[in-house]
């Protein structure tokens, strides 16, 4: 896998405009959009009972980050882990970030 090429940050993907991001909200509606230094960002916190579970969702992400070598930032903390989905090659949010963030809950789901 550490070979795979990223589709999803490729530099030419589609980048979507604030508009185009609010819309696709729709399908991940616990989700926000944050502006930073310029960059959109799709963020979520999720909730967890202690920091051993956390961890754990923390490893699922990552592990299927790394399977599609896309990378979200993760912070993980006590009962809480933050995501947050951006393409760093284009500078904001593209489809492919909302498809991971939906990957994401589906994660969660199994981790409740």
């Amino acid at each position: 896998m550490k070979d795979q090429q990223c589709n999803f940050c490729r530099s030419d993907a589609p980048k979507l405009s604030a508009e185009q991001a609010q819309a696709e909200l729709r399908v991940v509606p616990d989700w926000s959009l944050e502006a930073e230094a310029g960059e959109l960002k799709l963020k979520r916190e999720f909730s967890f009972p202690d920091f051993a579970r956390a961890l754990v969702f923390t490893n699922r992400v990552g592990e299927f980050a790394e399977s599609i070598g896309h990378h979200p930032d993760l912070l993980t903390s006590w009962g809480k882990v933050t995501v947050v989905w951006y393409t760093h090659k284009i500078g904001g949010v593209q489809q492919g970030d909302f498809l991971c963030a939906i990957e994401t809950e589906l994660l969660y789901q199994r981790e409740k």
